[in-house]
């Protein structure tokens, strides 16, 4: 398979896995609204997936430790990320979590710039230039940038300079692989998911009891299955193909999914602002890989 292929591949997985981890507030609020509350929900949401990956890991346990200390670094701090925004998902409104997460572009770029040598061209600075103006968009809808900060919005902002960490990390890393930095993911994000238990949030001290775990079952572990690991995994494998800044813009088909489905079934707040920024942020998303396909350029 050529370079040319493979690199379509990951934007084609990346651009998919998008869409599908826009809805992952679904299951969360569920979660929550079953008696699973706050921070456990988060904490069912990782180790869930990494107990059903057990055999996988077992299996690749010799790779995982002759890959050192590199793959684990990778996996804490993408681990910790996800955790962070899914924190952001339960304690702050949709739209905003993914909003503020997507400032992530931006910490990629540099990233990648400072510690990779890789050039910052004129259609990244345009597409940068989208994504700042519409975030602005959002922080100003109150009373100022200071004022309208909640704890999700904090944890939206951390996740994205984390995982901007963890992408460039990966893609700098030539002997690691999608499938280890997957499983590391998993491992380290349940970590980070226990946590936040010790930290004073909202439905900390509310520990779900068996029996309010073995309701939710049957219907959390397919999506875990069919959704959770999967889109993990190409997310993963896209970062050791793409570059950052890259794998960041075409993530950002999730601010779609999200603000869509929020705005149908959360029935969050969604006026004049949040449209204009949604839309330019939206547009930050497509341009570049568009504008890189009118010019006949591989990415």
């Amino acid at each position: 398979m050529t370079k040319f292929n493979i690199e379509h591949r990951a934007m084609l997985a990346v651009t998919v896995s998008g869409l599908v981890w826009g809805i992952f507030w679904i299951p969360l609020r569920a979660l929550d609204a079953n008696g699973i509350t706050g921070v456990w929900a988060i904490v069912l949401f990782y180790l869930l997936p990494t107990m059903l990956l057990v055999p996988v890991i077992f299996l690749r346990r010799r790779q995982m430790m002759q890959a050192g200390w590199s793959l684990h670094i990778a996996g804490m701090f993408a681990g910790t990320a996800l955790v962070l925004y899914a924190g952001s998902l339960v304690f702050t409104d949709v739209v905003r979590a993914l909003l503020f997460y997507y400032l992530t572009p931006l910490w990629s770029t540099f990233l990648t710039r400072i510690t990779l040598g890789e050039a910052i061209t004129r259609a990244r600075w345009v597409t940068i230039g989208f994504a700042l103006i519409g975030l602005l968009m959002i922080l100003k809808v109150d009373t100022g940038f200071g004022g309208t900060l909640r704890a999700g919005d904090w944890m939206g902002i951390a996740s994205g300079i984390l995982w901007a960490v963890a992408a460039v990390w990966m893609k700098s890393d030539t002997g690691g692989n999608g499938v280890d930095f997957a499983l590391s993911y998993f491992i380290w994000g349940s970590v980070a998911a226990l946590a936040l238990t010790t930290l004073p949030l909202e439905g900390v001290t509310q520990v779900p009891d068996w029996q309010t775990i073995r309701v939710v079952l049957p219907w959390i572990v397919p999506i875990v299955l069919l959704l959770v690991i999967p889109s993990a995994f190409a997310v993963m494998w896209g970062a050791t193909i793409l570059s950052p800044g890259l794998l960041a813009i075409l993530f950002m088909t999730e601010i779609s999914a999200g603000t869509i489905t929020a705005a149908i079934w959360a029935n969050e707040h969604f006026g004049l602002r949040e449209n204009v920024g949604v839309a330019l942020i939206t547009a930050a998303g497509v341009f570049e890989p568009a504008y890189q396909i009118y010019r006949g350029k591989v990415l």
